[in-house]
Formats: structure tokens, C-alpha cells, sequence
């Protein structure tokens, strides 16, 4: 294969991503959205929540690590917030797949794309703890919006979604996290 060829190979790969349903649903409840809807909606997310980053966080490679974050979900699927799971299963299905996936891209963008996606997974750096901060605080903000959507399917209480989500927003982006548990709290409090 010619290096164009790979590239390509792997974009409509990567295509396959708006094939995963999440359990989220969009703002409006009218259906859940797919992996591919969360990655962009995260990467404007991103642009427009810069200024809850805090001063070591690199904006730029947050983008690179939201809109990737999420591909090995074409082999791995979706683990909803709210689902058991077994962590240590799941994080081998996703290294197995992003091995074959990002091994579809020519040797030196394989090389500079999954770090970024590794480093995403690991949350050690402030950059990406503050991904993924996002990644945990879109969907709580889409349940709001939808009158609890994935929550009530989930029948999670207010303590699930502080356990849950709570801390990772709160490490990446405190203020991220007293503006949504202010909030969560009062959607909680009218729930019977």
C-alpha cells in the first residue's frame, strides 16, 4: 500500500465510529448519539471551555486527544458511565485495538497519534486530565438538557454520578465540576 492509501485506509476506518450508539442521548432526547457526534461535540467543548483549563493545559493537543479518544470504540464498543464492567477486560480490548487501528495509519503518524491517545488513557498529565474532565462532564450536561436521559434508563442517583463522573471532572476542571454539581443536585432533588 502507498502511504496515501494507508491514510486514507485508516479515515474510513474511522468512519465506522458514527456506527457506535452510545447510551447518551443528544440535548433534545429524540435519540442517542454515536461516538463520532461525542468526539466532535468534546473538541468544541474544548474550544469553548479553554478558559476552565488550568495554565499547564495545551488546548491544542487536548482537541488531537478528544477527537481520538474514542476510535477504538469501533472494535471495543461503548462501556456506558453507568454499566458494570470489568475494567481490566475492557482496557485490553481497547490496547488491542488501538493497535490494529491506529496500525492502519503509515508508520510516523501512528507513531505521533497514538502517544496522544495513550497519554488521553493514562489522565497523568493536566492536559489530559482536563480531556478528560470533558469527557465525563458532556454527558451529565445532555442528560440535563434532556430531562435525565442515560440516568433514568440507568436508574443512577445523584452519589452514582458524583462517584462516577465527580471526581474526574473535579481533578481536570474544578470548576467545571461546581457549576455541573450544582446542578445535578438540583435535577435530583425533583426526581421521586
Amino acid at each position: 500500500m502507498t502511504r496515501l492509501d494507508q491514510q486514507i485506509a485508516f479515515l474510513t476506518e474511522a468512519d465506522k465510529l458514527k456506527s457506535i450508539t452510545r447510551a447518551t442521548t443528544l440535548a433534545d432526547g429524540s435519540r442517542a448519539e454515536n461516538s463520532a457526534e461525542h468526539s466532535w461535540h468534546l473538541t468544541l467543548y474544548a474550544l469553548v471551555l479553554a478558559d476552565q483549563a488550568g495554565p499547564d493545559v495545551d488546548i491544542n493537543r487536548v482537541i488531537k486527544m478528544l477527537i481520538l479518544h474514542d476510535l477504538v470504540e469501533i472494535d471495543a464498543g461503548d462501556n456506558p458511565i453507568f454499566e458494570d464492567v470489568d475494567a481490566a477486560v475492557v482496557a485490553a480490548q481497547e490496547q488491542a485495538a488501538a493497535d490494529r487501528i491506529f496500525g492502519l495509519l503509515p508508520e510516523d503518524i501512528a507513531r505521533s497519534l497514538r502517544p496522544i491517545w495513550e497519554e488521553f488513557e493514562a489522565a497523568e498529565t493536566p492536559t489530559a486530565q482536563f480531556a478528560k474532565a470533558l469527557d465525563r462532564f458532556q454527558p451529565p450536561m445532555l442528560n440535563l438538557a434532556s430531562g435525565g436521559g442515560s440516568w433514568t434508563d440507568y436508574n443512577v442517583t445523584e452519589d452514582m454520578v458524583a462517584a462516577r463522573v465527580g471526581t474526574k471532572i473535579a481533578r481536570g476542571a474544578p470548576g467545571l465540576w461546581a457549576y455541573a454539581s450544582k446542578r445535578i443536585a438540583a435535577f435530583f432533588a425533583t426526581v421521586p
